[in-house]
């Protein structure tokens, strides 16, 4: 009986720690934080075409996610990151790609084919492009925004006459401009 008293201790008093440390948050607090991470990483000094960094926010929890090609970028970010007021934790989940002079030839190549493309260099002309160009080991991957199905799709047969390339996914989102 008295096992059973102190094991029920226990339970009450670890729920009760639980209950404190996950407050609620409020859904405008997390689309602020949203707002200001996506902010501080287009800030990054050396946040390029061809980086991709992601986030997620769960509660007062970032978690950051995509490829960089220089390593203090992903450290840049985290402590980017750590400063905005309610951030409490950031899971840094950035994959660092590794140095390769064929990939960083293939980066020049497919920028040009992509931004030099006339349908397509619209996107060339913000500062933050749109357009993300990740490559790894042969492999590219497109991430980013664009304001059309066809400039996706253009932007995928683009890429694919790049000579070199060993595949090419289109992660690209329509989003239509205001």
């Amino acid at each position: 009986m008295r096992s059973k008293l102190l094991a029920f201790a226990i339970l009450a008093a670890t729920s009760a720690v639980y209950a404190q440390t996950q407050r609620p948050v409020p859904p405008q607090a997390e689309q602020r934080i949203a707002r200001e991470v996506r902010h501080e990483i287009l800030m990054l000094p050396y946040y390029d075409v061809f980086d991709n960094i992601t986030g997620t926010v769960s509660g007062y929890t970032v978690t950051l996610m995509g490829q960089v090609t220089n390593p203090t970028l992903k450290h840049d970010a985290e402590n980017a990151i750590k400063h905005i007021e309610g951030v409490e934790k950031v899971v840094n989940q950035i994959e660092v790609l590794p140095p390769s002079t064929m990939d960083d030839g293939l980066r020049r190549r497919l920028y040009r084919a992509i931004y030099g493309f006339p349908s397509l260099e619209k996107y060339a002309m913000p500062v933050i492009k749109p357009i993300r160009i990740i490559v790894k080991n042969g492999n590219v991957t497109l991430a980013g925004v664009v304001d059309s199905e066809s400039d996706k799709n253009l932007a995928g047969i683009q890429a694919n006459t790049v000579p070199g390339i060993f595949s090419v996914t289109n992660n690209l989102v329509v989003v239509k401009s205001k």
